[in-house]
């Protein structure tokens, strides 16, 4: 879930606002005054965030890290394909 607040309110609930983000995997947008917002993730998201963009496609470093991603629904869960005939008809020569 993500939460969007104003400045004040994000102050005056400063320690709420930080745990859920810890322990809810909250994401929180700030509005601020200049019609900019800054956005609150925990670190171990954000270190996630980090290494996925700087894995190569395909290679396990990506793989942990995008699993890492869907379970903190940062990322939607993959769809699940049904294992029958013709999903593997399309791997043969």
């Amino acid at each position: 879930m993500t939460l969007v607040l104003t400045q004040s309110d994000f102050r005056a609930n400063l320690k709420e606002y930080l745990d859920k983000v810890n322990n809810e995997e909250e994401t929180i947008y700030i509005a601020g005054s200049n019609q900019r917002a800054v956005a609150v993730i925990s670190q171990e998201k954000m270190e996630w965030l980090e290494r996925a963009i700087k894995a190569k496609e395909g290679s396990l470093e990506y793989a942990l890290a995008r699993d890492q991603l869907i379970q903190r629904h940062v990322l939607p869960d993959d769809d699940i394909v049904e294992s029958n005939d013709e999903y593997w008809n399309q791997f043969k020569a």
